[in-house]
């Protein structure tokens, strides 16, 4: 464990008109009625608290009388957008409870809370200032995982859905401990998948409060899934350790369950199951991928001394020559996604041929 992987602050990059072209080709980029600089002219704010009296970070802002009903009625478009058909059938059937502010953090959302007045139930988007490296995160997320994410991008506003799920550090603290020692070994094989899939496609900066814990009732027991919910450090740092979960202190009760829970070979097979499952994905979606990765490796989302470093660290790691002649991130993420599928291709044709 090393006490400081991260670089003190990942700055915001535009996205290029490229890029945009890409997410208005698959519906991601759409007009919307409000943007991130609208709601920052917040007049007051309060701080919110959790159940025990903690401070989330969050604050509740409030607006002047005048600007809150045309906010409010410009956000309940903006879910219906994100949710629905974007039509006004539904409006009146809205209300927006909260509007609160991050201040902690990179990205510094906007959490909104919007509640149906018909049941009383409630659900939350984010809106924050638009990020080239997020957005290729979050479009990275929903081809290769085995999750769909819902995002909306509109000149340099993001607008994402609610991800659910028990926080990791939540759940590593208060639910890890009572689990059953069948439930330990199966969260130890799900953060070992979680761990290579993070590496593999240089997803950076998942400490235990950028994942969440999503437990399943199945008959007569609950299967569990960690998901990733903060894309803010896709391919930005230059520290190959920051793309692995493992590394992080935060951490640490998960990898010490591993080592306990599950021996090497267990341990190889699960991470060659995600490997095997990433090529699979990249071949399912192959002419998306191909687009999207093409944007991003004519696309600046980094600096040059962390494309450099990267480079280096991934040549050593891996013995692929083809690293060293990467020039920017994206160029890096191809050639190990590609090392990935090359592998999975090759070990399958030496199957076919036996």
């Amino acid at each position: 464990m090393e006490p400081k992987l991260m670089s003190k602050r990942k700055p915001s990059f535009p996205v290029n008109e490229r890029f945009n072209k890409y997410l208005a080709r698959y519906n991601r980029n759409t007009k919307i009625p409000v943007f991130y600089e609208d709601l920052l002219r917040f007049s007051g704010s309060v701080v919110v608290y959790d159940q025990d009296d903690e401070d989330t970070y969050w604050v509740r802002c409030y607006y002047p009388e005048f600007e809150r009903e045309e906010i409010d009625e410009s956000l309940k478009k903006i879910y219906n957008i994100l949710h629905s058909d974007g039509s006004d059938d539904m409006l009146e059937f809205l209300a927006v409870d909260a509007i609160d502010y991050c201040t902690f953090g990179n990205s510094k959302p906007f959490r909104i809370k919007v509640r149906n007045i018909l049941n009383d139930v409630f659900t939350y988007f984010y809106i924050k200032k638009a990020d080239a490296s997020r957005i290729y995160g979050l479009e990275l997320e929903h081809l290769l995982s085995p999750h769909r994410i819902t995002f909306l991008v509109y000149k340099d506003t993001l607008i994402e859905a609610h991800i659910a799920g028990i926080p990791g550090d939540v759940f590593i603290e208060e639910h890890l401990p009572k689990l059953s020692e069948w439930e330990k070994a199966q969260i130890a094989k799900q953060f070992v998948k979680f761990n290579e899939r993070c590496t593999v496609r240089l997803l950076g900066d998942m400490r235990s409060y950028n994942y969440v814990v999503i437990p399943t009732h199945d008959f007569d027991h609950v299967q569990y899934q960690i998901r990733a919910i903060d894309f803010d450090q896709q391919c930005f740092e230059g520290k190959f350790k920051v793309y692995r979960p493992q590394f992080f202190k935060e951490n640490y009760k998960m990898v010490k369950l591993v080592s306990e829970k599950l021996q090497l070979s267990s341990i190889e097979q699960y991470r060659k199951e995600e490997r095997s499952l990433l090529a699979k994905r990249m071949i399912n979606t192959q002419a998306r991928f191909k687009r999207l990765i093409k944007c991003m490796s004519n696309d600046h989302v980094s600096t040059k001394e962390n494309v450099n470093q990267l480079r280096t660290e991934l040549y050593h790691f891996t013995k692929d020559v083809k690293f060293k002649r990467a020039s920017t991130m994206g160029q890096i993420l191809r050639t190990a996604l590609d090392f990935v599928q090359r592998n999975y291709e090759d070990v399958n044709m030496k199957r076919l041929l036996q």
